[in-house]
């Protein structure tokens, strides 16, 4: 349909995104964000002044009008949007790593010219539906299902903790194939909805309260569409390897949203930190404050590595579906960061950071989810220990050291930690243990771009106190991987009432 497509964007990449950055800046500062950020959603004006940007272009093929879906693009406009909002920078990762990106890559091509242009356009925006209230991260386990009836699909079921709920124009929603007898194939399969057509309306039975990211609406949605075929998305094989492809090019660009949020964080705790007297000097000079503020450097950093790598692998045109002990690494580790970050901000900040109108005190709470959804950070350790330690079997190698030596994702990083990394790990392990030992991998595969992104021209101070910063940590979570005594929750407290002895 590329009768569709639009004069091609002709300002470049740059002005683009300087134009961007420039006017969020001023329609926040106008219309103050922190007193926005106090109700929830946005008021329809300042939607409309965002959207007349064409923020989304960047996630839209050429031949449609975009400016080419190229990652580099995607990650910039996602890390400036962080740097004065966080719940906008989600905002945009959802329409663009969830719905455009997915649908660029497997949608039929009757479909996309008509959706790319409402985009376009009209400030259109999609979201995904994986999730429902009794499958969250048993993702695969989902009761959603369709049916070809007619020359249909109808499908029908119920999700919820959708971001964008009540306000996207479009969802991808995932289903499994129901066969006569109504049993549930073991494939996903994924179809778009255009809310605005008869039979595709989702019903929103509920908003709920979340506790942050008050900007985007999540809710309880009641799925009942009847879909033409051209909605269903084209695997290239199977429907599941589809969504480890889109779910693990979503994790990939989260350093996108980290980067910005990360920035002002550090930015916040530096000025304030230089500003604020305390007695005869600023908080700066104190030696916690700059092993704090020298922390979200190094976390600076480490994101600006993992967005830098994420451009030459994350591509739509690579399939990375298989590569999810690298994806699982960045999502976990540069959420922990995020929220890190907020916490360390408004510990400096003290009692003025403690508010929702301050953006430390927001940043708490908007950061936090980014841990939970889209795999929860403890599953995504349990399994990138899990794919190490199958990889270790396979490999005939139990030394850590040696195995983090040939594997091409840590062989960089692995020479900086040889010391620490010289002993031996046998499977099975606990899950606790799993988690620290996942942890441990995140920072040497990140540490390994950081010196991918040093050798092309990167800050050398920087990259060398992140490598330090990343040894403490990497020597806290050693401790406590090996000193695990396998304590677990009792089931009788009696005989546990201080006050009886007191």
């Amino acid at each position: 349909m590329n009768a569709l497509a639009l004069d091609l964007p002709t300002d470049s990449y740059t002005e683009f995104l300087d134009r961007f950055k420039t006017s969020i800046s001023s329609l926040f500062q106008k219309e103050n964000i922190d007193q926005l950020s106090l109700s929830r959603g946005l008021p329809p004006n300042v939607w409309k002044e965002i959207f007349n940007l064409k923020p989304l272009s960047v996630a839209i093929p050429k031949e449609f009008g975009g400016r080419g879906v190229k990652v580099k693009e995607c990650l910039g406009l996602l890390s400036a949007a962080s740097y004065e909002s966080l719940p906008l920078s989600l905002t945009f990762g959802i329409n663009i790593a969830l719905f455009l990106e997915p649908l660029a890559k497997y949608g039929n091509e009757i479909i996309k010219g008509d959706i790319f242009k409402h985009f376009l356009d009209y400030g259109a925006m999609g979201g995904l539906m994986i999730t429902e209230p009794d499958y969250g991260s048993d993702a695969l386990s989902m009761r959603t299902q369709n049916q070809l009836i007619d020359n249909e699909y109808h499908v029908k079921g119920t999700k919820h903790w959708q971001g964008l709920t009540g306000l996207a124009n479009y969802w991808l929603i995932t289903s499994r194939n129901a066969n006569a007898e109504g049993n549930l194939g073991r494939d996903v399969d994924f179809f778009i909805a255009d809310t605005h057509k008869p039979n595709q309306n989702i019903e929103v039975l509920e908003y709920y309260d979340n506790a942050g990211l008050y900007m985007i609406p999540y809710g309880l949605n009641k799925v009942d569409v009847k879909l033409p075929q051209e909605n269903k998305l084209i695997p290239e094989s199977t429907g599941l390897k589809l969504m480890l492809d889109v779910l693990h090019r979503s994790r990939f660009q989260f350093p996108g949203m980290g980067m910005g949020f990360l920035k002002r964080m550090m930015d916040e705790a530096t000025t304030h930190c230089k500003e604020r007297i305390v007695g005869t000097s600023n908080l700066f000079s104190l030696d916690q404050v700059q092993f704090q503020l020298a922390k979200m450097q190094s976390y600076f950093t480490l994101c600006s590595a993992m967005c830098a790598k994420s451009c030459k692998v994350s591509g739509i045109d690579n399939d990375v579906s298989g590569s999810g002990v690298h994806a699982n690494s960045m999502k976990a580790l540069v959420t922990d960061m995020m929220q890190d970050s907020a916490q360390m901000l408004v510990q400096l900040s003290g009692g003025k950071g403690y508010r929702l109108s301050h953006i430390g005190g927001r940043g708490i709470m908007d950061s936090r989810p980014f841990q939970i959804f889209e795999g929860s950070n403890e599953m995504l350790y349990t399994q990138i220990s899990e794919g190490i330690l199958k990889d270790m079997k396979k490999k005939k190698t139990e030394n850590l050291g040696e195995y983090l030596a040939i594997n091409e994702l840590t062989s960089n990083a692995s020479k900086l930690y040889k010391k620490e990394f010289d002993f031996n790990i046998g499977s099975p392990i606990s899950q606790r243990k799993m988690i620290d030992l996942g942890k441990i991998i995140a920072r040497v595969v990140t540490v390994n771009d950081l010196l991918e992104l040093n050798n092309e021209g990167f800050s050398q101070q920087l990259t060398d106190n992140s490598v330090e910063m990343v040894r403490q940590e990497i020597i806290m979570l050693l401790a406590s991987l090996q000193h695990h005594q396998n304590i677990s929750a009792l089931e009788d407290l009696g005989n546990s009432d201080w006050m009886a002895f007191a």
